[in-house]
């Protein structure tokens, strides 16, 4: 018998065997208390998975928050340059060259900062993630460093990029102001000496 008991165990511990005989252990647990058969029990979701979740459900994009910032302050400083560059020739069309230690004073005071925080504020949120989504844009598009990609990419920015850089801030700066009735008379104004000269006015 023992022999008989020991042969058994044998075949008992069989692999096939065995696996047979958990998925029944497995069905009858998931028998309710009327013998209906429920579902396999669910299993914790993971760290990898919910992390998936977390991700699907969020915004597929990150805000390029350096781009932003160095464009916001790109465009605040260019904005300054060019109101300090036109009040200096405007006091010289008014009189003689300014003594140099009244002119400082007589720039900050005179210095629209409303202007410079509707420029910087489109550097922001606009210029510098649209920017950044186009310059990715091209570098898939064309990703090898040849000649001819550079010029292609220097000319996609002059005939594509410009023109609606131009709209954006025409559109964004007369929102500001409350003039958007006026912006197709700027458009057909000041549309193409900002795009040759690269100044934007107010």
């Amino acid at each position: 018998m023992k022999a008989i008991g020991s042969g058994g165990e044998w075949w008992w511990n069989l692999p096939s065997l065995r696996r047979k005989n958990e998925s029944r252990r497995r069905g009858r647990r998931n028998q309710d208390a009327r013998g209906r058969r429920r579902g396999p029990p669910r299993e914790p979701l993971s760290s990898s998975s919910s992390d998936s979740v977390g991700q699907s459900r969020g915004w597929p994009l990150e805000f390029p928050f350096q781009q932003a910032v160095t464009a916001a302050c790109l465009t605040l400083t260019g904005d300054t340059m060019a109101q300090v560059h036109r009040r200096i020739v405007d006091r010289r069309k008014r009189g003689p060259e300014p003594d140099i230690q009244a002119l400082v004073p007589d720039l900050l005071l005179n210095h629209d900062w409303l202007r410079g925080l509707r420029i910087a504020s489109y550097g922001f949120l606009l210029y510098g993630p649209g920017s950044y989504a186009w310059y990715q844009f091209l570098d898939k598009s064309m990703p090898k460093q040849t000649l001819a990609t550079l010029s292609a990419k220097v000319l996609l920015n002059q005939i594509v990029l410009g023109p609606c850089v131009i709209s954006v801030i025409f559109a964004w700066n007369n929102l500001w102001l409350g003039k958007l009735s006026e912006l197709p008379s700027k458009y057909q104004n000041d549309a193409l000496p900002t795009l040759l000269d690269g100044t934007v006015s107010a």
